[in-house]
């Protein structure tokens, strides 16, 4: 049976799962809030709050451009185009997204507008969404 741990304690404890990136720094931090398990129920704004995320993260073509992006540092609309298969607009209108939920900053070079990860969580959390995928859970 899957525990549930936070980030900090799932990173050292579960050897089923490698630490490929460094753990968030939020979640390493002294000012970190309790894990989650620890935390009393969320509410409704906060349980709203969250749906909003996980609708931004829930889009199959946003999660590809979140990694090419991790795997680039900062990347052109262009470039980020050719690597998903899509139109310049199409992935634009899907990063401005992004960009409301400050998962991205954007910034002008030349002629382009160049697209990084702000927020050193999403990473982490797109880590342990394949976790999830690729590690089998025991029989029983």
């Amino acid at each position: 049976m899957r525990v549930a741990r936070s980030p900090r304690e799932r990173r050292t404890a579960d050897p089923s799962c490698p630490p490929r990136l460094p753990p968030c720094p939020w979640c390493l931090s002294p000012r970190a809030p309790p894990a989650f398990a620890d935390r009393p129920l969320i509410d409704a704004g906060q349980a709203g709050g969250l749906a909003d995320l996980f609708k931004v993260l829930g889009n199959d073509t946003r999660l590809r451009l979140l990694h090419a992006i991790h795997r680039g540092g900062a990347v052109c609309a262009g470039d980020l185009a050719t690597a998903v298969g899509m139109t310049q607009q199409a992935v634009s209108n899907q990063l401005q997204r992004l960009v409301d939920k400050k998962t991205c900053a954007t910034r002008r070079g030349g002629n382009g507008i160049y697209y990084r990860i702000v927020d050193p969580c999403v990473p982490s959390l797109l880590e342990f969404g394949l976790c999830l995928l690729e590690t089998p859970l025991p029989a029983g």
